[in-house]
């Protein structure tokens, strides 16, 4: 992923940079982007990890003790900046993502302490890596549930320079490795479906060729645990006509607590002519009892068509009153000149 800095940086990058200033960080990866990695660090005598994430549970008020590893994959030695951070959904798709450096954590990120010599930069020779070991304190009234951040390593080295609108600025990279960690209480899943909503784009003359529908919905996880959401889309015309049945399947994502993300259903053959009411369900596999629905109704009307045959209907009308008209004229005329004829 990418981090920005501000265009004074390519001038005074390095005075500033060491206060952080300049640093706007976009959201870390997982794990590895090729370069550099960043990994649970394997067993002792062991070259890597079957660890994929941090995985890690405990009461509030312990500590847990962890090591994370930058693996340097490059021919020439980096320099990083290393960081623990929350965790967030991003709100349209719903990827995975971690904080940047400059936003200050609030959850899982604030119980993390990284060794001292993270408070600097950590340096990771060439073909080489560095441990780094944590630990994880949390808080006497640390709320039961899924908690979830990362560790990162951001390169301190400008690797690019990209223009946005009349401002250049730096782009940094960055790479995270997830930790999830629950603290045991009662859980509750918890999923809902909001502002299901539907626009549409139809042709200009109704079934030359399809019209699209897009259907928008929100997703919102009001429990303490991740959701791991499945969705089925449905819709019905009038009389229960079915004119859409999208079976329920796993959108692949990982919705952490009290986030809200925004969805998209393309829909390319929507009704053209037709009163609809369009369902979004949503579950988890993980979670059977966990269900949730929304639904909308719009009316699919080709509106240039109706606009083309009030046209003509309009036409059609005037054309019908000014002849009738025109023959109730012609009517009175004679009467009129005869009356004329007997007053000579």
């Amino acid at each position: 992923m990418h981090t920005r800095t501000s265009p004074y940086g390519l001038l005074v990058g390095l005075l500033l940079a060491v206060a952080g200033l300049l640093t706007t960080a976009a959201p870390a990866t997982a794990a590895d982007n090729g370069t550099w990695g960043v990994f649970p660090t394997p067993p002792a005598g062991a070259p890597m990890t079957d660890r994929g994430y941090f995985f890690h549970q405990g009461a509030a008020g312990t500590t847990v003790g962890d090591s994370a590893t930058i693996l340097n994959s490059s021919d020439k030695d980096l320099t990083f900046q290393i960081f623990a951070t929350d965790a967030v959904n991003t709100p349209a798709g719903g990827a995975f993502a971690l904080l940047p450096v400059e936003t200050k954590p609030k959850d899982i990120g604030a119980w993390i302490t990284l060794a001292p010599e993270t408070a600097t930069t950590v340096t990771v020779p060439a073909k080489g890596r560095k441990d780094i070991p944590f630990t994880v304190k949390v808080p006497a009234d640390a709320t039961p549930g899924d908690h979830v951040g990362g560790i990162v390593a951001l390169n301190t080295a400008v690797e690019g320079v990209q223009q946005e609108g009349k401002v250049q600025v730096g782009v940094k990279r960055s790479v995270g490795a997830r930790l999830y960690f629950r603290v045991p209480g009662p859980l509750t899943p918890g999923l809902s479906v909001e502002d299901v909503r539907v626009s549409r784009s139809a042709p200009l003359l109704p079934w030359v060729k399809d019209a699209r529908a897009t259907i928008s919905y929100a997703l919102v996880n009001r429990g303490n645990v991740v959701v791991e959401p499945k969705v089925a889309v449905s819709a019905e015309g009038l009389f229960g006509r079915e004119v859409l049945d999208r079976p329920a399947r796993e959108l692949k994502l990982s919705l952490l607590p009290g986030q809200r993300i925004e969805l998209t259903e393309p829909w390319p053959d929507a009704p053209q002519s037709d009163w609809v009411t369009v369902n979004v369900r949503a579950g988890a596999t993980a979670y059977p009892e966990l269900v949730s629905e929304s639904e909308t109704d719009f009316v699919a009307v080709p509106w240039p068509a109706v606009g083309a045959v009030l046209v003509l209907i309009g036409a059609a009308t005037a054309f019908l009153v000014l002849r009738r008209r025109r023959r109730h004229l012609g009517t009175q005329q004679p009467e009129a000149e005869t009356h004329f004829a007997q007053a000579r």
